[in-house]
């Protein structure tokens, strides 16, 4: 029998078993553009909204503020050029 899939919207990182951590691991380029944006809270309650509802319907304002910060981050790094 196949193992359950997981669930896509849980980003919540597991420390793994004693043996397993990796060497080096790698920060998750999500992780890391949404970082870099500035927008991380408004990712994370979106994430955390779309984990308990396991509906987006439910989450879009939550998805309002992502979206907004998103785009005002891309604004100003297209303003630095």
């Amino acid at each position: 029998m196949a193992a359950p899939m997981p669930n896509p919207h849980d980003r919540t990182r597991k420390p793994k078993p004693k043996g397993e951590e990796d060497e080096e691991e790698e920060e998750d380029p999500i992780d890391k553009l949404v970082n870099a944006s500035g927008c991380a809270d408004q990712h994370y309650a979106l994430l955390e909204c779309m984990a308990e509802h396991q509906d987006w319907r439910k989450c879009q304002e939550e998805t309002k503020k992502f979206r907004l910060c998103m785009a005002e981050a891309q604004k100003r790094k297209l303003e630095k050029r």
